[in-house]
């Protein structure tokens, strides 16, 4: 009987260390780089500032508020990656993503609706959170039997699948009924928002708890996710709660995508590409495979944001539609790849 192999402590540290070297670079990037460049020779004192809370210098006044936006970028792409990496192991299928099941859709519906009537900004925040909400309860309702069962059970995930995919074909109806109807004032903020967009995105320290808090249940579930992707047909009685794992990975992959999609709108590819790329680079342990995915996430999504808000400076492009020209191309080799 074949059990998951334990990757060397060693290189686990080494790939998680290498990681975190390139979060900081990338956030370091973004924070120097904009329509006025702040040399890394100003950047050290700039800093400091900050620490202190002095600011007052050109370099720190733009280091804050260029910092805010790539914290929340980061945030959002390491969610949105460990989402993706739940979801494909929820569903058993490397083409998942965490807007699969139609949670994004029903955020969208929601914080369109709220835009639609010039609602608040912390109004469309909670609208995009009940949307997301209301549909992964539906979800929930609807395909319960189908996350209670084992993975080797009769129509496998199909029913979660199928019931997921049918919510968000009508949650995308709604949203383009709600374009169709809105004045042309309305109309590019709701269009940016259901590209993704984080111009206008703040700094929450709940998205930072509910990553965190994610990211502790999906290391604690690591080596139950590698049995189940190695000896599917009898995970159960190799000691694995099936139907449990099954419905903390829905929950937890479910609250990830919703706080994502409320902070930055749908950002697509993120949850598709990087933990393809993490798998393929890494190896597909999940214990190595989730702190991964997080901080290549998160590092993408950054310098994805920067080149969003720089290649045509002073005007700013939503980051949905650089992840996506990035992410296509990407995600056809990767297919290819997969093929072969």
């Amino acid at each position: 009987m074949h059990h998951p192999v334990r990757p060397p402590r060693r290189h686990a540290m080494s790939v998680i260390g290498m990681l975190l070297l390139c979060a900081l670079a990338s956030l370091l990037f973004a924070g120097m780089t904009g329509s006025i460049y702040i040399p890394a020779g100003e950047l050290p004192d700039a800093i400091l500032q900050l620490a202190r809370g002095e600011g007052g210098s050109l370099a720190a006044s733009l280091l804050e508020l260029r910092a805010g936006r790539a914290l929340t970028a980061f945030v959002t792409g390491g969610a949105l990656a460990l989402a993706g990496v739940m979801m494909q192991a929820l569903l058993r299928n490397p083409l998942a993503d965490p807007y699969v099941l139609g949670i994004s859709a029903g955020a969208s519906v929601g914080a369109l609706l709220a835009l639609l009537l010039m609602a608040a900004a912390i109004v469309v925040d909670l609208a995009a959170l009940g949307g997301a909400v209301a549909v992964s309860m539906l979800l929930y309702v609807l395909a319960r039997r189908d996350l209670r069962g084992g993975l080797a059970a009769e129509g496998g995930t199909s029913t979660l699948l199928l019931t997921g995919v049918i919510l968000s074909s009508a949650c995308m109806a709604l949203v383009t009924l709600m374009l169709s109807l809105a004045p042309e004032g309305r109309l590019r903020n709701m269009v940016f928002w259901m590209i993704g967009d984080l111009s206008g995105a703040p700094v929450r320290l709940a998205s930072w708890v509910v990553l965190g808090a994610a990211l502790l249940y999906a290391l604690r579930s690591a080596r139950a996710m590698n049995v189940v992707a190695l000896h599917a047909e009898s995970a159960a009685t190799l000691g694995i709660r099936v139907g449990r794992l099954r419905k903390g990975l829905f929950l937890v992959s479910g609250v990830l995508t919703a706080s994502a999609v409320t902070s930055a709108g749908s950002i697509g590819f993120v949850g598709l590409i990087v933990p393809h790329a993490c798998r393929y680079a890494f190896g597909p342990d999940h214990r190595v495979l989730v702190p991964a995915a997080v901080l290549a996430g998160g590092s993408f999504l950054v310098l994805c944001d920067t080149v969003a808000r720089t290649v045509i400076a002073p005007q700013q492009l939503p980051v949905g539609a650089i992840t996506a020209i990035i992410g296509a191309p990407v995600f056809l080799y990767q297919l290819h790849r997969l093929r072969r």
